[in-house]
């Protein structure tokens, strides 16, 4: 293992899949409604398991949840999450099925209020990606002020399964944050997706 392997963060260097996606995606800006939601809904799905366990499952996730195409979703009630529990792998947790699509409908009322989800989330760094610049992994948080307020501002307009850890977990997927080591060779791939 080379010492630029080493420094990798952590957490990728288990499976080809985590390792793929730290490379390609975490930590990469996206203001993009659908995307947002998609790692809303993962996040969300994550609560008490791996990152791994969900990774693994996002293709069947995006079937299940109809490419989260949010005006669907929010008119599916509980005889959608039967369907999904029967045909679908995904975890097999009726509350958070079920919040995909209550959270959908919230998410269209965030859409109607600010302009665009995006809008909504990333009012909390300032529209503006945080470069922090961490050197060990024992030294990121599992939250913050601004995930807490995240969360609290989330909850209070109908989310579900977003408290300030999951928030905390979303805005490092997006790019709201750069959690990348400043050793990591994606930490300068974060910063350069900033200025797109």
């Amino acid at each position: 293992m080379t010492n630029s392997e080493i420094k990798t963060c952590a957490w990728a260097m288990n499976q080809p899949l985590e390792r793929d996606y730290h490379d390609k995606e975490w930590g990469i800006v996206s203001k993009d409604d659908i995307y947002l939601f998609e790692f809303l809904t993962l996040e969300g799905a994550q609560a008490g398991l791996s990152w791994y366990t969900i990774l693994k499952r996002r293709d069947a996730y995006r079937q299940a949840f109809d490419d989260y195409d949010l005006l669907r979703l929010a008119n599916y009630g509980e005889e959608r999450t039967e369907e999904i529990i029967k045909n679908f792998d995904v975890i097999k947790h009726r509350g958070k099925i079920n919040s995909v699509f209550s959270n959908a409908k919230a998410a269209l009322a965030l859409q109607e209020e600010y302009g665009s989800l995006a809008a909504a989330l990333w009012q909390f760094v300032d529209h503006q990606p945080v470069n922090n610049d961490w050197q060990e992994m024992s030294q990121i948080p599992v939250s913050t002020p601004e995930s807490k307020a995240m969360s609290k501002f989330l909850k209070k307009k109908g989310f579900k399964f977003v408290g300030e850890t999951i928030c905390y977990a979303f805005m490092q997927a997006v790019g709201m944050v750069n959690d990348h080591l400043t050793d990591c060779p994606c930490y300068s791939k974060s910063v350069a997706s900033q200025a797109e």
